[in-house]
C-alpha cells in the first residue's frame, strides 16, 4: 500500500560538512551510526549539507544552531522517540514550519500518528537512495526552498508527496 504526505507547508555524534555547491542542509536525526552515515553520505553526494543528531534529544539541541532547511527523524530512538520530536518541532516556533520526514519502517497507525504530530512524508527502511534524495528534493521544493539542486539542473524533482509501502 503507497501512502502520501496529504498536505504541503508553504551526543557527540552531531556532524556537519559543507559542500560546495550546497542544495539545502538537512538534519539527519537517527541512532543507529550506520544509518545516519548511509543518510548523510547520500545526500552528500547529491549536494546537499548534512548535519547528524543521534537521538530526538539531541535534534532539539542543535535544531537551533544548525538551522536545518529540513529534519528526517527515525521512528524508534532513545530519550526522545520520532512523533515526539516531531511534536515539539512543530509546536516551536522557530521550527514549525520545517519540513519533517519520518525515515523508519512504520505500520499504518504509526503514519497516522504521524501525520497527526506534522510529519510531511514517510520513508520506509531499508529505502533506495534515489528515493531519499527525491524525498528531501520534493519536500524542499514545496517547502519554497529554492536552493535544491533539481532547479540547478532543470531536474524535476516531484511534488513533495514522498510516501512508503507498508505492510
Amino acid at each position: 500500500m503507497e501512502v502520501a504526505k496529504s498536505r504541503t507547508r508553504g551526543v557527540g555524534g552531531t556532524y556537519s560538512r559543507v559542500v560546495s555547491g550546497v542544495s539545502g542542509r538537512v538534519l539527519v536525526v537517527d541512532d543507529n551510526r550506520v544509518i545516519r552515515q548511509l543518510i548523510r553520505v547520500n545526500l552528500e553526494l547529491e549536494g546537499f549539507e548534512v548535519v547528524t543528531a543521534a537521538d530526538g534529544a539531541e535534534c532539539l539541541e542543535v535544531v537551533h544552531q544548525c538551522r536545518p532547511d529540513m529534519v528526517t527523524l527515525d521512528m524508534v530512538m532513545p530519550r526522545l522517540d520520532g512523533l515526539s520530536t516531531a511534536a515539539r518541532l512543530r509546536a516551536d516556533e522557530r521550527t514549525r514550519h520545517l519540513p519533517v520526514a519520518i525515515i523508519s519502517a512504520c505500520d499504518e497507525a504509526e503514519v497516522a500518528s504521524g501525520l497527526e504530530a506534522g510529519v510531511d512524508a514517510f520513508l520506509s527502511k531499508p529505502f533506495e537512495p534515489a528515493r531519499l534524495v527525491q524525498m528531501v528534493r520534493g519536500l524542499l521544493l514545496s517547502s519554497g526552498g529554492d536552493r535544491v539542486a533539481g532547479e540547478r539542473t532543470g531536474e524535476r524533482a516531484g511534488d513533495g508527496r514522498a510516501g512508503t509501502s507498508l505492510g
